[in-house]
């Protein structure tokens, strides 16, 4: 996974939307973010403040509303990717579900307090991951854990047998015998 600073909207409680650079890895410290805004200025986050940070493909700043175009906030059925499926609610009363890594990632980050990592439900959107802070978390739902179908096991292939077919019909000829 690359550490490249990557496009990101960081919606925050009180309403506004941050346009900025953030890496996609270990980028909360000390309770904080440290967010490249779009003039180059780094700015400094309250973890606790943060709704939740969208990897986005496109700033989309001439949207207000819905910059990150989040389309869906949940599935319409069961997700064909691995993962698990969890949902959220916030502080606010909002819901967001989406496909956490089915790895220890998920447990470190909730047990330091940092927060997980999320694929949203409609993965053809501008939003390609989302961050959720733990701070702003006041429910967490495990709706199912979603895995790929395991593959039938070829039978063992045995010897090929002697067809039966030959033996049905082939009789012994004695050649002291000869047909009339």
């Amino acid at each position: 996974m690359s550490n490249s600073p990557k496009k990101v909207l960081v919606r925050r409680f009180s309403g506004d939307t941050l346009p900025g650079y953030l890496s996609q890895s270990a980028f909360v410290r000390h309770g904080a973010i440290d967010l490249l805004d779009l003039s180059g200025r780094l700015i400094s986050l309250s973890i606790n403040d943060i709704k939740m940070v969208s990897y986005v493909r496109d700033f989309n700043l001439s949207d207000p509303v819905n910059p990150e175009r989040l389309t869906r906030r949940t599935f319409l059925a069961r997700p064909r990717s691995e993962g698990l499926w969890v949902r959220l609610t916030f502080r606010s009363g909002e819901l967001l579900e989406g496909l956490a890594p089915t790895d220890l990632t998920l447990l470190d980050a909730l047990a330091d307090d940092d927060g997980l990592f999320l694929i949203p439900p409609d993965t053809r959107s501008n939003t390609q991951r989302i961050y959720v802070p733990r701070a702003a978390i006041t429910d967490l739902q495990l709706l199912a854990v979603v895995t790929s179908p395991s593959r039938r096991q070829p039978l063992p292939t045995s010897p090929p047998k002697e067809s039966l077919q030959d033996e049905l019909f082939h009789l012994p000829i004695d050649p002291a015998v000869r047909p009339n």
